[in-house]
């Protein structure tokens, strides 16, 4: 699943919708509708390593200022979003596991609770903690 999706491809995010309906719409500049979707098109980003997008979407307090995908890629096996919590009209929570592997090792499961602020109408992502 870390190849590159295509617009016709089915969206990596696990979302029923194809890659150009679902992140590739947010990810050619479309604004996330809720931090949910934005989440989901941040791992998207990281399948596609596009940090160009992962910067842009990651709060200004927050962001890194270099993001290295040197070494191995991983290999992105899957999403699963668990829960969706709306704090007010401008702050969330999303919690979510992402599977993945490193060459022949075992697969890992990467479970965040992340947290997003929207500002301008926009969505980004602030931090997170893994659980």
């Amino acid at each position: 699943m870390s190849k590159s999706p295509t617009v016709a491809d089915p969206c990596p995010c696990g979302l029923p919708r194809t890659y150009a309906d679902c992140c590739g719409a947010l990810h050619a500049g479309a604004p996330a509708a809720d931090a949910e979707a934005l989440m989901r098109s941040r791992y998207v980003a990281f399948v596609r390593r596009d940090a160009d997008y992962l910067r842009a979407s990651w709060h200004a307090s927050t962001r890194p200022g270099d993001l290295d995908f040197d070494g191995a890629p991983p290999v992105w096996l899957g999403l699963d979003v668990k829960q969706h919590m709306p704090i007010d009209a401008d702050h969330a929570e999303v919690e979510f596991v992402a599977k993945y592997r490193i060459g022949g090792s075992s697969v890992v499961r990467m479970r965040e609770r992340s947290r997003f602020v929207r500002e301008d109408g926009r969505w980004f992502y602030v931090d997170g903690d893994l659980t």
